[in-house]
């Protein structure tokens, strides 16, 4: 059974940092793309940041030079560090496990990121 467990996520100041994380079972975690998505009240879930087996990392424009995804596989780990939070970041963010959508497409249920003043 795969399970992907988020964890990390609070009530937090503008300006402040969370490092959420991610915890797989059930998958070989080193060769999956992980990825880390949010979705805000009313918006539809967008990417934030991928980071694909080999180390290479992706993210979205509106979080590149505050945030950073990293693995580590010998824990079936995948984290988020957030730093320099700003409200609009308020989300529930989820992580997800790809290998190809017939092969392996795995999402958690999510942790709630809130930025309040």
């Amino acid at each position: 059974q795969v399970q992907l467990v988020e964890s990390g996520g609070g009530l937090v100041q503008p300006g402040g940092s969370l490092r959420l994380s991610c915890t797989t079972s059930g998958i070989l975690f080193s060769i999956y793309k992980m990825g880390w998505y949010r979705q805000a009240p009313g918006e539809q879930r967008e990417l934030v940041a991928t980071i694909t087996s080999g180390g290479s990392t992706n993210y979205a424009e509106s979080v590149k030079d505050r945030f950073t995804i990293s693995r580590d596989n010998a824990k079936n780990t995948v984290y988020l560090q957030m730093n320099s939070l700003k409200p609009e970041d308020t989300a529930v963010y989820y992580c997800n496990a790809y290998l190809g959508s017939k092969i392996g497409d795995y999402w958690g249920k999510g942790t709630l990121v809130t930025l309040s003043s």
